[in-house]
């Protein structure tokens, strides 16, 4: 029986392509069916559930954040988690819990019940299967190319939640949103499987380096590190080398901070107008739910503009990207306060889905580009508080300020406002310099 397991557990296809390109692949699948409680697909389909069962939308968000402030703290003990293990148990766990969660969701009655199945299922989900765990297999398994494994990823969620919002649409307005729920809980079992038998926790575990060098050179070019000089690893190619930065040292950096800082500031604005934005241009601008939901997809979709952003990347530094991104959703976020037509709201998406989407993937490409890969997991899980801090505290702000205030507009000139902060954040965060056990020299 022990055999049997391991034969199964150590088994993976022959790939006429690098290994690494299937797990991003694994990852996706795993993205998609967690993208059923994020909180994007929640804000375009939260007006099915308000309208058959009478709760208050600022009741749903309140749940929202709390599942995202949840799987924040939970953030770096998954992080590390993900550097010890990897991800083929931790996501394989967080399928199952994800599917319980979906089928909970599907058969509650009352608010507290939803409470419980969407904080569960949003807490674990989260860094498991959409944040923490597959971007530190990225990390491990690409050097390179890994700005453009990151962008590659960090489009998994909102391509995925794009989809969902209208399928679930779709089946709530023929079958019911219950009925939805159910889907993704059987989707989320389907996927158990794949995930088990082809993820991996790092290249070396089958043979290869990162970007795809062969066993030859995996023999003469050792991963491990001499005494000394822990830290510095190959990094896939001859004369190429990395220093990983413990996260003691990584959270003693000024730069470090000013990251967590930009994170902060631009996820509040962001999530807060992804979760308004339907009820807003419903009930403001006087689209049909069905209009309003297919703006959000739209912009939701269009974060497979950070595949451009990831190439821009590795010609201009995340960094100075992430510049510009903050910049210009500062400006789009003052054009939404002028929307009046589904035309306008249309140019709004297009413009907001290219250059919102990017900064949590630059953002972790300026991560692995300042510390490394051996604890990439770790700081990224530490950095994760702060950032799901803000997001969860999105949804819940733009419904309280609708119902206590009034108009959206107010609260978007604000929003412009952080995103312009943001900017400033981000030019503050430098490359910081190397601790002092830093070995320049490469490895004998």
């Amino acid at each position: 029986m022990n055999s049997l397991l391991n034969s199964v557990s150590n088994w993976r296809p022959g790939a006429p392509f690098y290994y690494g390109w299937l797990i991003l692949a694994i990852s996706f699948l795993a993205a998609f069916a967690a993208s059923g409680v994020t909180q994007v697909v929640l804000g375009g389909i939260q007006v099915f559930i308000t309208d058959d069962t009478g709760w208050k939308a600022s009741n749903i968000s309140i749940a929202v954040t709390a599942g995202t402030w949840t799987s924040g703290l939970l953030a770096p003990f998954i992080g590390h988690l993900a550097d010890r293990h990897g991800p083929r148990w931790l996501m394989s766990i967080g399928l199952v819990i994800a599917a319980i969660s979906f089928f909970s969701i599907a058969g509650t009655q009352a608010i507290w019940q939803f409470f419980a199945a969407y904080i569960v299922g949003r807490a674990i989900s989260n860094p498991v299967l959409v944040g923490v765990v597959p971007r530190t297999a990225a990390v491990n398994f690409f050097f390179r190319r890994r700005n453009m494994a990151l962008a590659l990823i960090s489009t998994f969620r909102p391509i995925s939640g794009a989809i969902n919002i209208q399928i679930i649409s779709f089946i709530a307005i023929h079958w019911g949103w219950r009925a939805a729920y159910r889907y993704m809980g059987i989707l989320s079992l389907i996927l158990i499987a794949p995930v088990f038998l082809l993820m991996r926790r790092r290249p070396e575990d089958i043979g290869l380096l990162p970007d795809g060098a062969g066993p030859s050179q995996v023999a003469s070019q050792a991963e491990g590190v001499q005494t000394g000089r822990a830290g510095l690893r190959r990094a896939g190619q001859a004369g190429e080398y990395e220093f990983s930065w413990s996260v003691g040292e990584a959270l003693r950096t000024r730069t470090f901070w000013f990251v967590v800082l930009t994170a902060a500031t631009a996820t509040l604005a962001s999530s807060t107008i992804g979760f308004s934005l339907v009820p807003y241009l419903a009930d403001d601008v006087g689209l049909s739910k069905a209009q309003s939901a297919g703006v959000l997809s739209l912009g939701t979709f269009l974060a497979i503009g950070n595949l451009g952003w990831g190439y821009l990347a590795d010609l201009i530094t995340p960094r100075k990207c992430l510049a510009i991104a903050m910049v210009a959703a500062g400006a789009t976020a003052l054009f939404l306060t002028a929307v009046n037509s589904l035309p306008t709201a249309f140019v709004f998406a297009l413009v907001f889905g290219v250059v919102s989407g990017p900064a949590g993937s630059l953002e972790s490409m300026m991560l692995a580009q300042y510390y490394g890969r051996n604890s990439y997991g770790t700081i990224l899980g530490a950095f994760a508080p702060f950032q799901t801090a803000m997001l969860g505290l999105g949804p819940a702000l733009g419904a309280l300020f609708r119902e206590q205030v009034g108009p959206y507009t107010t609260l978007y000139f604000a929003l412009a406002g952080l995103y312009f902060l943001a900017a400033t954040f981000v030019f503050l965060a430098k490359t910081p310099r190397l601790p002092a056990r830093a070995t320049p020299e490469p490895l004998k």
